[in-house]
């Protein structure tokens, strides 16, 4: 399921007019990147991605938080916006029809591991260390709570990776590209959920072994019933299923517009 996706890709990469400074990334550009990020890792031999799959792949429902629903002309906005950042690079096949491959490696100046935090991170925002590992993990194994905190404390040292709460079971925190208002917003609502949780006397803490095999918190909208090893792999499967009928559907589409011009 895993692949190599730090290659250079395809030629006829359109890398023209690109800057490759880090900056703040709106909500649009963080699922579209993550959704890059993610598809080049689970399911390779569909990737790159079409701007028809792109948008599936920001609306589907598993993996992602909030819901959203892009259409294409949002989604070839932001795409467009990452591509003269150096984030993203437009790429020809064998077809007319431009597919697009993150350069989120080379922009970030990360390893495989760091680049799935960080692609889990852009797909749902703040969470804690436990979630974030099974999480991360269907991309790039991460063994345990200390690999995966060896990783946080290097993006943490870069800024790319943010902080919101103190160490200690159940730890929160996010990625470093949110403008400075909507980071400031999500360090408040943390902090009333941490305040709330204190002061629940049926909540108690989140168990070690829950946060060592990737339990979900309570309070996840998109928990699953367990998020072991079965769980995480039936996730795995559904997203593949949904990525190859979006496949499918990119296929006729392509297919009705070779038709049409003839």
């Amino acid at each position: 399921m895993h692949s190599s996706d730090h290659s250079t890709g395809p030629s006829g990469s359109s890398t023209s007019e690109t800057t490759h400074a880090l900056r703040p990334l709106d909500a649009n550009e963080r699922r579209v990147l993550g959704v890059l990020i993610e598809k080049g890792k689970t399911t390779p031999d569909q990737y790159p991605l079409s701007l028809n799959a792109v948008v599936t792949g920001c609306n589907q429902k598993s993996n992602r938080d909030p819901a959203m629903h892009l259409d294409e002309e949002s989604a070839s906005r932001a795409l467009t916006s990452l591509r003269h950042s150096g984030a993203v690079a437009e790429v020809f096949g064998s077809g007319k029809i431009p597919r697009y491959r993150h350069l989120a490696y080379e922009w970030f100046g990360v390893g495989k591991e760091e680049l799935a935090i960080l692609g889990e991170l852009l797909l749902r925002g703040e969470q804690s260390e436990g979630d974030l590992r099974g999480r991360a993990s269907r991309m790039d194994p991460i063994p345990d709570l200390d690999a995966l905190r060896a990783h946080l404390d290097a993006l943490a040292a870069r800024n790319l990776v943010v902080w919101l709460s103190p160490p200690g079971r159940g730890r929160m925190l996010t990625h470093g590209l949110l403008p400075e208002e909507k980071l400031e917003k999500v360090r408040s609502q943390v902090g009333l959920s941490a305040a709330a949780a204190s002061q629940d006397p049926a909540g108690g803490d989140v168990d070690d072994s829950e946060l060592e095999t990737g339990g979900t918190s309570r309070g996840d909208g998109d928990s699953r019933a367990g998020t072991g090893p079965a769980a995480e792999s039936l996730g795995a499967r559904i997203d593949w299923l949904e990525s190859e009928l979006a496949e499918v559907r990119n296929r006729l589409a392509e297919l009705e517009r070779a038709l049409g011009g003839t």
